[in-house]
């Protein structure tokens, strides 16, 4: 009789919790979208909720989304809605934003209201890519902002 790897029941309780960051190998191009969005001066390059309301709902803060698109730009998902999925099941985005999952609006809505912001900072992560050749030559892809399809290399 033939034995097989079994997986773990899903509902076991475990003694230690696992850690994120044991699935993300330390040469995963999350990483260097983690760095490079902590190291952006975000009120600078146009963002707007970098300090929070005082009253209100907390909202979602502009890096943890920037790093939903780039992620999203990288990847090749543009849909809010599947950025919104992909933030629920891909443990690269949970690393990532830290286990937030903003819905498909925010997402959809951080893109409409920071559409100039995000075209600056895709095309400097590009050349910060290039120039520390991460990503090698890359191929003209196209990608949406605010409903407006440009080809990676066109100026904007």
């Amino acid at each position: 009789m033939k034995r097989f790897i079994e997986g773990e029941e899903r509902g076991q309780v475990t003694l230690l919790p696992e850690c994120l960051d044991d699935h993300i190998a330390d040469d995963n191009p999350v990483r260097v979208v983690d760095v490079f969005v902590d190291e952006l001066k975000l009120h600078q390059l146009g963002f707007d909720g970098v300090k929070p309301a005082s009253t209100g709902r907390p909202s979602c803060h502009p890096a943890v989304l920037l790093k939903i698109y780039i992620y999203g730009y990288l990847n090749q998902v543009q849909s809010s809605r599947r950025l919104e999925r992909e933030a629920q099941r891909n443990v690269e985005l949970m690393w990532l934003t830290g286990r937030l999952t903003p819905d498909f609006k925010t997402i959809a809505d951080f893109r409409k209201d920071h559409g100039d912001a995000i075209r600056k900072v895709c095309r400097e992560f590009v050349l910060l890519c290039r120039r520390l050749k991460l990503l090698g030559v890359l191929p003209k892809r196209t990608f949406n902002v605010s409903r407006k399809r440009r080809a990676e290399g066109a100026s904007v």
